[in-house]
This record gives C-alpha cells, sequence and structure tokens, in this order.
C-alpha cells in the first residue's frame, strides 16, 4: 500500500496580505515560514544511514532506524474503508519520520493476538514479505505490549516498532524549543521504561559492590543487574525532565496571566494534525509560523494578536495537532502546553475537508479536548481546505456540522465571514464605563483601544471622551475618569 497523498501542501501557494499593522519585522512571514521550512527538512534522515547502536554492551534506547518499511495492521472493528484509512494515516506518519513505505498488510481478527499481535502463521508469512520487499523495520499500527513486540522481532528478525514510538519519534524531529525537547524526551522515556531490554548475557549479568557498573553508593549493592542500573538512571532522568518542565510552565503560566490581567479574549486553534492550522493562523495575523505538508509540523505553541472586526484585539494560539490514539504520554507530558486550550476562550475547532473521514477527526480531536479537560470551552468548527474538497464531502460536513464556518487558507476563500463569526462569538468584556481622558493620558486612550472594545468616540475640549467595554482591570485603571452617561 503506497500513502495517500494529500491534496496539496499547506506551504504553497499562501497568498497572505501582508503583517498586520502592529508587526514590525525584519523578514516578510513568508521568508520567516521558507526559513522554517529549510531548517525542518535540514534535519531529515538520510537514507541509507542508520541510527543503531554499536556498542551493545549499552543499553538499547531503541533509537529507531526508518529507511524501509513494512506496515502491518489488526482489524477488529468498523469497516473496511476504516482499517484503509488507518493504515493511510500510518503511512503519512512513517512518511514524515523519514521513511520508505515498502508494502502494507492488514489481518482481520476479534482481537490482536496476546503473543505476537498478529499470530504466529502471520508473523511467518509477513516475515517472508519484509525479505521479499528488503524492508529493515516492521511498523505496527497499535500500540505493542514489551512481549508482543519481543517476540515479533523473534520471528520477523529486523527491528519491530508500534505506533506510539513512530508519533514519539515524529515529535523528536520536529521538537525545537527546550520546553519541547524536554517534553518529548519525557514521554519516550515514560513509553520506554517498561520496554527497557539489551542485548545478549551483558544486560542480565550480575554484579555487586564497587564493581555493580560503576555505581558505588546507591547502586544498591551486590545482585544487581545492568538494567535494573539503567531503569534507575532512567527514573532519575525523568524526575529531572519533570521539574525542569514544571519550571518552564511556570513561565508559560504568568506570560498566560499577563494576558488574563489585560482581559484579551483568548483563541485556541486546535484540531486534527495537518488540517491546516498553522496556515489558518498565517491568514488571520500574517505571523510567518512553519507550514508544511507533513503530520504534527507545530510543536511549540505560538501566540499571536490580532483584531476583530469590531475592533477587539484578541489573541490566537497555534497548538500541536491532535491525532487518533494519541499517546496517553505525550498528553501527560505535553499537558503543560495543552493547558493554552484548556484557558482559551473558544476554541477554533480545525478540520481537513478534504480528509476521507473527517467524523474520526471530530472525534478524536474531542476526545482528547476531554482529556485535558478542555470539554466545556466554547467550539466554533471551521472546515478548512475547501478549495480541494469534493462537493458530497462539503454537504456531509453541512449536515454534521451545521454551524461550521468553511474556509480555505490556502486561497482565502471563507476567511470574511470567519472574521465576522468570530466576533459574535468570541465573548464581550463585562464592564461597561464611560470616560473623558485628558489628552496627556494618550497611552491610556492607546490600551482602552488595544485592550478594550470601544464603542463611541469624541473629542472634546477636554479630552478624549469614549464609551467602552472592558475587563475589570482596565475599568479600575479608568475609574478616575469615569463620568456620568448622558
Amino acid at each position: 500500500m503506497t500513502p495517500i497523498a494529500r491534496p496539496y501542501a499547506d506551504d504553497s501557494a499562501i497568498d497572505l496580505s501582508g503583517p498586520p499593522d502592529w508587526m514590525e519585522e525584519a523578514l516578510s512571514s513568508d521568508e520567516r515560514a521558507d526559513m522554517a521550512l529549510a531548517d525542518r527538512n535540514s534535519l531529515r534522515r538520510v537514507a541509507g544511514l542508520t541510527t543503531e547502536l554499536t556498542d551493545v554492551t549499552e543499553v538499547e534506547y531503541r533509537q529507531l532506524r526508518l529507511e524501509r518499511v513494512v506496515l502491518i495492521g489488526v482489524w477488529t472493528t468498523g469497516t473496511l474503508t476504516d482499517a484503509e484509512n488507518s493504515m493511510a494515516e500510518l503511512a503519512a506518519l512513517a512518511s514524515t519520520a523519514g521513511s520508505q513505505v515498502l508494502d502494507a498488510l492488514v489481518q482481520r481478527r476479534d482481537r490482536p493476538d496476546p503473543a505476537t499481535y498478529i499470530g504466529s502463521g502471520k508473523a511467518k508469512e509477513l516475515r517472508g514479505v519484509v525479505s521479499a520487499v528488503g524492508a529493515d523495520t516492521v511498523v505496527c499500527d497499535g500500540e505493542l505490549t514489551p512481549g508482543q513486540l519481543r517476540q515479533l522481532e523473534d520471528v520477523v528478525k529486523v527491528k519491530v516498532i508500534d505506533r506510539t514510538a513512530l508519533i514519539l519519534d515524529i515529535f523528536a524531529q520536529h521538537a525545537t524549543s527546550a520546553e519541547g525537547k524536554a517534553q518529548v524526551e519525557l514521554a519516550q522515556m515514560t513509553y520506554m521504561l517498561p520496554r527497557l531490554r539489551g542485548w545478549g548475557e551483558s544486560m542480565s549479568r550480575q554484579a555487586g559492590g564497587r564493581v555493580a557498573g560503576g555505581g558505588g553508593i546507591g547502586t544498591r549493592g551486590p545482585g544487581e543487574t545492568k538494567i535494573e542500573t539503567d531503569r534507575r538512571r532512567l527514573r532519575s532522568r525523568m524526575a529531572k525532565l519533570r521539574r525542569e518542565i514544571t519550571a518552564m510552565s511556570l513561565v508559560r503560566e504568568t506570560k498566560r496571566q499577563q494576558r488574563n490581567r489585560s482581559s484579551i479574549p483568548a483563541i485556541a486553534i486546535a484540531g486534527y494534525t495537518n488540517a491546516g492550522k498553522s496556515s489558518l493562523l498565517n491568514r488571520l495575523t500574517g505571523a510567518g509560523v512553519l507550514v508544511e505538508d507533513a503530520l504534527f509540523a507545530t510543536l511549540d505553541p505560538t501566540v499571536r494578536r490580532a483584531r476583530l472586526v469590531d475592533g477587539r484585539t484578541v489573541t490566537l494560539t497555534d497548538t500541536v495537532g491532535f491525532v487518533r490514539h494519541l499517546p496517553h504520554q505525550l498528553i501527560e507530558a505535553f499537558r503543560s502546553t495543552l493547558e493554552e486550550v484548556a484557558g482559551a476562550d473558544l476554541v477554533l475547532h480545525v478540520v481537513d475537508g478534504s480528509h476521507p473521514d473527517p467524523e474520526s477527526q471530530l472525534e478524536a480531536v474531542r476526545e482528547v479536548l476531554a482529556e485535558i479537560d478542555a470539554a466545556t470551552v466554547p467550539e466554533l468548527v471551521v472546515v478548512n481546505k475547501i478549495d480541494v474538497a469534493e462537493p458530497a464531502m462539503r454537504a456531509r460536513l453541512r449536515r454534521i456540522e451545521p454551524d461550521a464556518v468553511f474556509v480555505s487558507a490556502r486561497t482565502g476563500e471563507g476567511i470574511v465571514e470567519l472574521g465576522r463569526r468570530l466576533a459574535d462569538v468570541v465573548p464581550h468584556h463585562d464592564v461597561e464605563i464611560e470616560v473623558v481622558v485628558p489628552y496627556t493620558e494618550g497611552g491610556l486612550v492607546a490600551r482602552a483601544h488595544r485592550d478594550g472594545e470601544v464603542l463611541r468616540l469624541e473629542h472634546g475640549s477636554g479630552g478624549t471622551r469614549m464609551r467602552l467595554r472592558v475587563g475589570p482591570a482596565l475599568a479600575a485603571e479608568l475609574a478616575p475618569y469615569a463620568v456620568a452617561v448622558v
């Protein structure tokens, strides 16, 4: 099975009108996006190179060698179309990780085999396919237990990884910030800890006293095996990463509180991976963030300001994309980042209108939103890529989500309608006040325009008279200039 090509690359023919007035950048948004994309592509794996560990006495960290792969899936529920869509998504994940997909197999079973995932007979058939096509890796469309992983590798004689390890590898490739890298490393170690094993007898050999792996004090003394020492080191590293992530999340929380104090409504752009969230952010704000036709192109949240059609200022946050069966290790590790969604005033739920199964994408995203306590945040569904969506699919989505807005971040179609809808659904400020601000307080007037909603504006001899809707904090600052409503 060959991967299903996406209808278009999000970074092609993006016709942005340029950065907003408040953005004074040395580079245009297109140039910044192109530089980020070039930097991302410079880190791609080179075909033919291996990342296997050469020192077999060290712990097998299960670093992936993804050059030529065969996909295998177990179809337990749903239709054959559902199974094929799942395998197509797995192929796209493998391609994003830098591999070449040679073949794909799906087996119909009531449940996965507890020993080898696909059963001993099918495992032998898989071994023949792997040998015939010259693959060096098997990727399973599910999360394997440590026992299934070991026994399937023993049969097929090549490296076996599961969907979770594949997604973790993609996240590791795409993480750029210190927080993102720490979150991915923690998720990888959480996944790896119960699967830790090594080659040959070197990992099971006991050692005691001063020779216990060179550990000395704290290595629990005689009788400890090397694999136990490695597990302890792994747990120690995980504890350190959790402390670092907690410290970095405090910085993010401080920035979020500053935005809350200014009463600027927050909009979180969420959705399935590769649905076009970054393209939509670029179209709305000229942010110039990385746009790539690949899964999980965005890991680090990007926050930008934008002005609604009614003059109000909002923040738009581009978040990490979701996927079916998103590894729970990632959800836990990225919880501090995903809190941007839970703390928003509105979730802009972006759906790929050209995808063959958008319903499953909607369901998968809402499941993750519920897991991070964001299910109660108001939601506006935005169906993207309508320029390449089939008319029948557009009609189908209108039946499923009658209140959705249909747009194309690539061509700009529907963006004006989206702006009007945002002005309607974004919560208004709580306090309505009328003030006369002296001309010497121009900064306060500017803040009122930036952080509030100006209903009426007049310039008189005593200063600027404004009727405003503002948040409580700004209302307190404006209180000395309040006047009776005429």
